[in-house]
């Protein structure tokens, strides 16, 4: 039985990363190939939860290290509970978001040290990575207008323009130094144009 495959999305706000998760699942499920489909922080009840926690507007405080943790709690539940299980099982994973999104979002947004974010990912997930990820890129001011039409912000969604130009370059260095991972999509494209790239991507899967 061929090996399943865990395969991430990536972004900023706005880029379309629902959209094409859904392009890619279909084109692979034709292939005849079993995909679930997850996302982060989330993914299992719990998770969700405390996905509601990192995007509220609370009244408390979130310091920028109790962001990050949680985001690992999250993904631990995540990991062990459904995407481990999942590949061992031959099911192919799609997932929005994974560890590059702390690497850019806590990273390059809010500027915690890399080193502390890639020794928590060791303890989390272990040489559990990504066997491709599809990075959808696009300038932040067309992402945040298109993510601005889908209603009320979330917190990240609140961030200030100079927030997601620093997460977007972290973004674009990461998959510069991880080429042989890395499939760089350009955003900006109509949606026929980056939906006939999606279904290239999974011909070559």
């Amino acid at each position: 039985m061929e090996t399943a495959k865990f395969i991430t999305f990536e972004g900023i706000e706005g880029v379309g990363k629902s959209t094409n998760i859904a392009h890619l699942t279909k084109a692979l499920e034709k292939r005849g190939y079993r995909v679930l489909t997850t996302r982060e922080p989330g993914g299992t009840p719990l998770a969700e939860r405390i996905r509601d926690l990192v995007a509220e507007h609370g009244d408390e405080a979130m310091p920028d290290i109790a962001e990050l943790l949680l985001v690992f709690a999250a993904r631990a539940l995540h990991v062990n509970n459904v995407i481990r299980p999942a590949l061992a099982a031959g099911t192919w994973v799609i997932c929005d978001r994974f560890t590059d999104s702390s690497r850019a979002y806590q990273g390059g947004g809010r500027g915690l040290p890399q080193e502390d974010i890639n020794c928590l990912a060791q303890w989390v997930h272990g040489d559990l990575r990504p066997d491709v990820t599809i990075l959808l890129d696009a300038p932040v001011e067309i992402g945040m207008n298109r993510a601005g039409r889908r209603g009320d912000p979330d917190r990240f969604e609140s961030e200030r323009g100079e927030f997601f130009t620093r997460v977007r370059a972290t973004y674009l260095q990461i998959a510069e130094a991880e080429a042989d991972r890395f499939i760089v999509v350009d955003a900006t494209q109509d949606l026929d144009a980056v939906r006939q790239t999606i279904e290239q991507i999974a011909a070559g899967l």
